[in-house]
């Protein structure tokens, strides 16, 4: 592309590009893709975007196209990779000159200039950073932030780098200019503090800007610039004076105005102090112990003292809480249980810890945390006042949650009450203590002290297992605090139920249950109280089955818990409020299972207009299908009167045509298999769903198994109408699936194969007549992994034991395929089963191996003859494994045979059995494996053999047969 004509027509297209006309727009676009890969195009958009006369849209278009190039034509192994000259005259205009005047152009091309230095930099761009270096020490203004921002850019990239050799490329950069780094960011710190000093804030706001990405350079190769940078004087100096510099610009905060734009970067630049040390001390922990003892210091000073109070803001202190609790988990600075394990880098972490976590120093940190930090603001009580939904929402984890101040503090106390719980455990005792007797309702303080209080015990519950008499506590005041009904007492109230929601896993007797039943029940009706309770609390006392129903009094309560859940399910307007309520409905539902029939029609009536009102969110329809899951399998039989919604719902969930699969999948997967499993019987509608199968089994996903269970849950339920509309299909499905699936996945393809020739022996192997012949073949070439060659010797049981004319066409067919006798084949066959036997370890299939076996006798046929013996030792396995002796007569008995459907009994803590268990129970007494006495088939065929040969033939053949292995069968067929 030659420059001076092209550059013109580039500018045309782009102008055209950046219209908001789509009829201007789609060609222009167009015609940009294909000039992607024409020689020159790059260097005709760096023309374009370092012009400053141009417009600005245009230009922007011009960098991104540029960037774009990058990640797709700079490498050399790329297709229609950019050449070397060009690559050559690209870089030097990137770093031609750093004065574009529009920041966001200018952070654009500073990223641009890093992705090329992550590849060329340094062996094919080695002035790179010597001309970075120049630019940032000129006086223009301009040039040095523009120098500076892709000085931090290309140092964020190279650093970023994991390869050995690039590593120490980097390690080698950040020696040799990491003394110029350090002083760069000293100078332009030192001149934002004079500059605040005399009040020039226009200044300030500059230098603060260099400080900043100065700082950002430095800590990139602090962090991971040197292998043991405890050794670099340099290093080690300015992670000291961190401290310092944090000290002296929260000072500077002071006589800033929070509105001012310098305040905002100024906090940036504390927060960037702190991620320095933090990322220092992830990386490099055993480097960090020299500032161990004055990070604490630090910490501690701004966080649990006065001398944070008037300059320390939210997100400093959530720093300085992280860098305590850092120090206070860090694996590295924990002794091995036997002290000698332990490396003296280690031990030394560890004393200083210890020397500075003295009683005092806990116990201020406990109190401060508790009285301080765990106290309802104003603002709080306030939107709990205003918005219960959204105060919820905002305190179990809204979007700020990561980063805001109530749970850091409690992550900081869990921790340091684990790690010093000895001696905190007397502390926080002391606190529950003076808080014995009543509250005075006026005194407001007292109230968020004591909410306060009960928190801690809360977090701290599985640490004071030991130390609290909970059940006792619970009768004698919690109960009691529940039953106020004071409206200042709210606070109290549901801090009560939270903190008995933490217990009930850690120590609560079960004969205190149906006071608690009681207590949520009035809760439950309180309505500036039951969303909170709800959300937060309620899952804890559905963490254990025996917590719902395994109690009489449990049941009294079932139907006004439901019935108040299924009103606050109405009554509350936010998605996330009513996904949690459906999770504690979900959560009754499973526990209590058919209990449940009586009293959900109300939630059967509304859930089909709650999914209509959820289009929109994909994560609340997740929970309607997780609430639909319990339900059906708590409705059993009765969830056919769901179908109209049930189905539906079915078929959009699992449609992979349809974009809310990408959420709502799993659980659609889930919602099928058990419907199928609790169906009575195949409906049109339910087969119709099927068609989504296809797709699905295209996918290869780790939804896989559940595809392949729902199959089985079909085959099981109605195999004759299943396999007659789809069998085609789900064979050419599977001959493709196995031809690139795993090990695991092949025995799943295998094992319906296998429930087919269950259910239908007769026309099962016709219907999946084209996977037979790879899986003889597979056995034949003795398949490696045991678990597939179990199966195939399995599936190849059932169709010589239940369709010997089938197996003798198919023994047909792989002679002919294979270019050997039909008698070879089947000695191979007989040969290569004998030798995998102990490959089969279900006791059902090995039986069945017997049983397969023993069918080709009575037989003339000198293959079979050949093979005498291993038929029979295979045989006496089997009577082994199945037969039972019953020690008063001496006589055995095939423990697997199943004589008719008995209703099986269930205990309170099992699931009752679905109808799909049912079903197979009735398929095991048609079952040959279940309803033919082995040691009885065995006696058969060998009487049959006998009458066949004679006697003195048939004797002749038990001569093959090892002493030992006929006085087993002997022993076996007494009394025949």
């Amino acid at each position: 592309m030659d420059l001076n004509s092209a550059s013109t027509i580039v500018l045309q297209v782009l102008t055209q590009a950046t219209s908001q006309d789509t009829a201007v727009l789609k060609p222009a676009e167009e015609q940009l893709k294909q000039w992607e890969t024409q020689p020159g195009f790059y260097s005709v958009l760096l023309n374009i975007f370092t012009n400053h006369t141009l417009d600005v849209n245009v230009r922007w278009l011009a960098v991104l196209y540029f960037k774009n190039g990058i990640d797709r034509y700079w490498r050399r192994v790329a297709p229609h990779a950019l050449s070397e000259e060009e690559k050559t005259t690209l870089r030097a205009g990137l770093i031609t000159n750093f004065n574009e005047p529009v920041n966001q152009i200018a952070t654009q091309i500073s990223v641009l200039i890093a992705k090329v230095a992550r590849v060329d930099c340094p062996r094919q761009w080695p002035e790179l950073i010597p001309t970075l270096l120049e630019y940032v020490k000129v006086q223009d203004d301009l040039q040095q932030h523009r120098a500076l921002l892709t000085f931090y850019h290309v140092t964020k990239t190279l650093a970023s780098k994991r390869l050995a050799a690039d590593r120490k490329l980097f390690y080698d950069l950040a020696s040799g200019i990491y003394s110029f780094a350090c002083s760069l960011w000293n100078h332009h710190t030192d001149t934002f503090l004079q500059q605040v000093c005399a009040g020039d804030e226009a200044a300030a706001t500059n230098s603060l800007e260099r400080t900043l990405l100065s700082l950002k350079v430095l800590r990139k190769l602090t962090v991971h610039g040197f292998v043991e940078p405890h050794w670099n004087v340099e290093v080690m100096g300015f992670l000291h004076a961190v401290f310092e510099r944090v000290k002296q610009f929260l000072e500077c905060s002071r006589s800033i105005r929070a509105e001012n734009v310098c305040r905002d970067r100024l906090e940036k630049t504390i927060i960037l102090f702190t991620k320095v040390l933090l990322d220092f001390l992830d990386q490099h922990p055993f480097s960090f112990t020299s500032l161990i003892q004055r990070s604490l210091e630090f910490a501690v000073t701004y966080v649990f003292t006065e001398a944070g109070e008037g300059i320390v803001f939210e997100r400093f202190i959530v720093q300085c809480m992280n860098l305590i609790k850092m120090i206070v988990k860090n694996y590295a600075y924990k002794p091995s249980k036997n002290i000698e394990d332990s490396s003296p880098e280690t031990l030394e972490a560890h004393k200083i810890k210890t020397a500075f976590f003295t009683y005092p120093t806990l116990m201020e940190i406990c109190r401060r945390l508790v009285s301080h930090y765990f106290l309802l603001t104003k603002e709080e009580l306030t939107m709990w006042e205003e918005d219960p939904e959204g105060f919820t929402v905002e305190e179990t984890g809204g979007d700020s949650w990561k980063y805001s101040l109530r749970p850091c503090t409690e992550v900081l106390f869990i921790d340091i009450f684990h790690e010093y719980n000895q001696t905190l455990t007397p502390v926080l005792l002391e606190m529950v203590r003076g808080l014995q007797g009543s509250t005075n309702m006026e005194d407001t303080s007292a109230i968020l002290i004591k909410d306060a209080v009960y928190n801690a015990v809360g977090l701290a519950a599985y640490e004071l297992f030991d130390s609290v008499d909970f059940d006792q506590w619970f009768k004698n005041q919690l109960l009691a605090e529940l039953q106020v009904s004071h409206n200042r007492y709210k606070p109290i109230r549901r801090r009560v139920i939270w903190l008995i929601g933490q217990w009930i896993s850690v120590k609560f007797k079960s004969d205190l249950r149906p006071m608690l039943y009681e207590a949520i029940r009035n809760l439950l009706q309180d309505q500036d109280l039951v969303v909170s309770i709800n959300k937060s609390h309620l899952p804890y006392f559905c963490k254990c089955r025996q917590n719902v129903n395994s109690t009489p009094s449990a049941n009294l309560y079932l139907e006004s818990m439901f019935t108040l859940l299924f009103q606050l399910l109405q009554e509350v307007t936010q998605c996330d409020t009513k996904m949690h309520v459906l999770h504690v409905l979900s959560c009754v539902i499973e526990r209590v299972n058919m209990q449940i029939r009586p009293y959900v029609g109300c939630l059967v009536q509304y859930l089909p207009l709650l999914w209509k009102q959820s289009e929109e969110h994909n994560m609340l329809r997740c929970a309607i299908l997780t609430t639909l899951i319990h339900l059906v399998q708590g409705l059993g039989t009765d969830s056919k009167n769901l179908y109209p919604f049930l189905l539906p719902v079915i078929q959009l969930s699992t449609d992979v045509s349809q974009p809310p699969h990408v959420y709502l999948l799993e659980d659609g997967l889930e919602l099928w298999l058990v419907t199928l499993e609790n169906s009575p019987y195949l409906t049109p509608e339910l087969l119709r769903i099927f068609q989504n199968m296809s797709a699905l089994l295209e996918l290869s996903s780790e939804n896989l198994k559940n595809c392949f269970k729902i199959i089985n849950a079909y085959i099981f339920l109605s195999s004759s109408d299943f396999l007659q509309m789809y069998a085609a299909d789900l064979c050419r499905s599977f001959c493709e699936l196995l031809e690139d699936i795993t090990t695991e996945g092949q025995v799943q393809v295998l094992k319906v194969v296998e429930n087919v020739l269950k259910v239908n022996p007769v026309l099962g192997p016709q219907m999946f007549q084209p996977l037979l012949p790879s899986i003889f073949k597979g056995i034949l070439d003795g398949e490696r992994y045991p678990v597939v060659m179990s199966t195939y010797l399995g599936i190849v049981g059932r169709v010589l034991l239940q369709n010997a004319s089938f197996f003798s066409l198919l023994l047909g067919q792989m002679a002919c395929e294979l270019g050997q006798e039909l008698d070879q084949i089947l000695s191979n066959v007989i040969e290569m089963w004998v030798d995998r036997m102990d490959n089969i370890t279900q006791p059902e299939r090995r039986k069945l191996s017997a049983l397969a076996l023993l069918s080709l006798l009575p037989s003339l046929n000198s293959v079979v003859q050949d093979k005498f013996c291993g038929i029979i030792n295979i045989s006496v396995e089997g009577l082994h494994d199945v037969m039972t002796k019953d020690p008063e007569t001496g006589t055995y008995k095939d423990c697997m045979l199943m004589s008719h459907f008995e209703e099986p009994t269930t205990t309170e803590d099992e699931e009752p059995p679905t109808e799909q268990d049912k079903r197979k129970k009735m398929l095991a007494l048609k079952d040959p494996v279940h309803t033919v006495s082995l040691q009885q088939f065995v006696y058969e065929k060998l009487k049959a053999q006998q009458e066949l040969l004679g006697e003195q033939g048939f004797q002749a053949l038990m001569e093959t047969v090892d002493t030992e292995i006929v006085a087993q069968l002997q022993e076996f067929l007494q009394g025949f």
